[in-house]
């Protein structure tokens, strides 16, 4: 276990704003986890976990507590057969994009189209990450959690995590702190279904083919590269948390209500907005078409030190040396703007750390 004093949070960010921490402590086993945030919950002292820091934005003041970075380690191959398929133990400070590309290798089906997403295992139960037509409450089996509440380290089910669209029961809370996730994996040498049209696109096969493994990793990567989701140093495109709005999911009324506003707007022969049935009357639509259509063009913010993206609208991101308060006044514009010309309103994804949008 490490600990250090005043150190800047901003590097540990894929944002790349943030200020000190006054103490952090840097785990690597799951023991060491466990310990330090029952010490600093003993302590009464204010707790922020830091995994891969690809979706966090912090406040410029810092973080006046303690920081407990996950660099926790382990891939678990606990069974693997053709039948019962590969089920994996993960700790939760093992890179995402790491596991993706092993089990592209190994031949475990089930999250290939989620390569290239920045981050560790850890956090992608906590907000169901999903991407190209998957999501990660498909294959996770287990997530093991330590309670701070019941003090005590507890395994949720797939039910107990309550899984929806980039949320789960781990969202929003501080109660749990995720220690390793299990995945029920297929044994394959070809992907799941594709089930998205541009990615089909790209690999120039119907929408429901398999494909292999490889050609779909590849196919996602090229697909995440062209809109700057790839994290590259030396492209400040990807100096951001990916998209920073969810897509919203409406009522059926409220969706209504938005395709008469976008009638009005863009008029009866116009674009409408996207529609996906998000069950029980909801629907879902596109926050990238609502921000274009807003007014808010690839590139918007330009030249200041925060702008959206160059490459995709749903990403807000740093030019260098913008601070988080640039960030989140960008953030407010383009939300503001959505709400002001659509009637609806954007939530943002990334945590925002002692900081409102």
């Amino acid at each position: 276990m490490q600990v250090e004093h005043d150190v800047p949070l901003a590097p540990l960010t894929t944002m790349r704003v943030g200020g000190p921490a006054r103490r952090l402590v840097t785990v690597s086993t799951t023991d060491e986890l466990v310990d330090a945030v029952r010490e600093v919950d003993d302590a009464d002292e204010p707790l922020l976990l830091v995994s891969g820091g690809s979706n966090l934005v912090i406040s410029d003041e810092g973080f006046d507590g303690t920081v407990v970075r996950v660099a926790t380690q382990g891939v678990d191959v606990q069974s693997q057969d053709y039948c019962g398929g590969a089920f994996v133990r993960v700790a939760a400070g093992e890179s995402w994009d790491g596991l993706v590309e092993r089990a592209v290798a190994e031949g475990w089906a089930g999250i290939e189209a989620m390569s290239g997403i920045p981050g560790l295992t850890g956090a992608t139960p906590v907000q169901n990450v999903g991407a190209y037509g998957q999501e990660v409450a498909q294959t996770i089996a287990q997530v093991r959690v330590f309670d701070r509440r019941e003090q005590r380290v507890r395994t949720f089910f797939p039910d107990d995590c309550a899984f929806t669209y980039r949320h789960s029961v781990l969202k929003g809370t501080d109660r749990y702190v995720v220690l390793d996730v299990a995945f029920q994996l297929e044994v394959a040498d070809l992907s799941r279904p594709v089930a998205y049209a541009a990615l089909a696109a790209g690999l120039d096969v119907p929408l429901g083919t398999r494909v292999p493994l490889q050609d779909a990793r590849d196919a996602v990567l090229a697909q995440r590269r062209r809109r700057g989701m790839v994290l590259d140093a030396e492209d400040h495109d990807t100096w951001s948390c990916g998209s920073f709005f969810t897509n919203p999911i409406l009522l059926a009324r409220e969706f209504a209500d938005l395709q008469e506003r976008v009638r009005a707007l863009l008029g009866a022969d116009g674009p409408e907005p996207p529609r996906f049935d998000a069950g029980e009357g909801m629907v879902k639509t596109s926050a990238a078409w609502l921000i274009d259509r807003a007014g808010f063009a690839k590139g918007f913010g330009l030249p200041g030190a925060a702008a959206l993206s160059t490459k995709h609208t749903l990403a807000v991101t740093n030019r260098g040396d913008a601070s988080a308060e640039d960030v989140l006044a960008l953030a407010r514009a383009v939300r503001d703007g959505v709400r002001e010309t659509f009637g609806v309103t954007l939530v943002n994804e990334p945590v925002l750390v002692d900081l409102s949008l």
